[in-house]
């Protein structure tokens, strides 16, 4: 793996050379992709336009964010941020001329990418559904294939952003890009819309169940899970960047909630309300407003039960970085 790291570093470090003049570009895509963004952004729009569309959005990104954590945990994925002071290949005449972001420092493992895996299902969802609809409005395979352009298009900026900012490897983007397009064409036909409450509890249960078992299974094989999160600290170029929503129990716990809420809210009103587009707009403004505020909530981070326990949270985690390599002495 040592090639295709090092090949890795060489692509990072020259999209960073040839691209720098995109860099607000890179950061606002790696925002964008953020799997959170599923929940926050997409799922909003689409269910305004179809229903069924939005929760099969939920149920997607749900799915599809805990097989991202299992894998990681399975797969031990280095990123590029840390690897380059781990591997020891590099001295101060050598360093690769490579710089972090605010963005940068995950503290999970990096094998395949969460942002590309998530993306790649999720929006398979939206655009087959859009596709769909606009063969069936014009009978043309020409018109009706641009929004599979626009998939591919989003997906190989989301991956870029990734390595651009030194989160992934291109070889765990395109792991992640592959096995999200497979998922997606796979839960795309089991969305549980007007499924009882209970299914959507024990689904829920079940999620978080089976990865806490994973969990004290790996534990008692001798195996550090937390290993990532002390690298991240370690090779961070600021504290302050080093972030507890995005260690693997975070995701977790927003993928459960996100499942039972659906099911309350199917449960509350099965059908929905009738209501005519100006309302429905309307609507739709009110919901994202509220959700980007809370998104931006400053939750606590002590004790982290207190933290898990909060939707979609944002904050830093104790600031203990270790020694900082040269190569961490440029901002983003």
């Amino acid at each position: 793996m040592e090639t295709v790291y090092t090949h890795g570093i060489r692509v990072a470090e020259t999209l960073q050379e040839q691209t720098s003049h995109l860099e607000k570009f890179w950061l606002t895509v790696t925002l964008l992709g953020d799997p959170k963004a599923a929940f926050l952004l997409v799922f909003p729009f689409t269910y305004f336009i179809s229903k069924r569309t939005g929760v099969a959005v939920v149920w997607v990104a749900a799915i599809s964010e805990w097989l991202n954590l299992v894998f990681k945990w399975i797969l031990f994925g280095e990123r590029p941020f840390w690897w380059i002071g781990e591997s020891g290949l590099y001295d101060k005449t050598s360093q690769p001329k490579v710089h972090q972001f605010p963005s940068t420092c995950e503290t999970g493992p990096g094998s395949p990418s969460g942002h590309a895996m998530v993306t790649a299902a999720v929006w398979w969802v939206v655009v087959s559904s859009l596709g769909s609809f606009v063969y069936s409005r014009t009978h043309s395979l020409v018109i009706s294939a641009v929004p599979y352009m626009l998939y591919v298009t989003v997906l190989a900026a989301v991956g870029i952003s990734r390595i651009f900012i030194l989160a992934h490897f291109p070889h765990q983007v395109i792991a992640g890009c592959l096995t999200g397009l497979l998922l997606g064409v796979t839960l795309r036909s089991t969305v549980p819309e007007g499924r009882p409450l209970l299914f959507f509890f024990s689904f829920s249960v079940g999620l978080m169940f089976s990865a806490l078992v994973l969990n004290v299974a790996l534990q008692q094989l001798g195996v550090d899970i937390f290993w990532s999160i002390s690298l991240a600290k370690k090779w961070c170029s600021r504290g302050e960047w080093i972030r507890l929503d995005t260690a693997p129990f975070s995701s977790l716990t927003r993928d459960c909630g996100a499942l039972v809420g659906l099911g309350l809210a199917q449960y509350w009103k099965p059908g929905g309300w009738s209501l005519p587009w100006a309302a429905r707009a309307l609507s739709l403004a009110v919901s994202s407003m509220g959700l980007y505020h809370v998104n931006r909530l400053p939750l606590p981070v002590k004790p982290q039960s207190l933290f898990y326990n909060q939707p979609f949270p944002e904050g830093g985690v104790d600031k203990h970085p270790g020694t900082v390599p040269p190569f961490h002495q440029e901002d983003g």
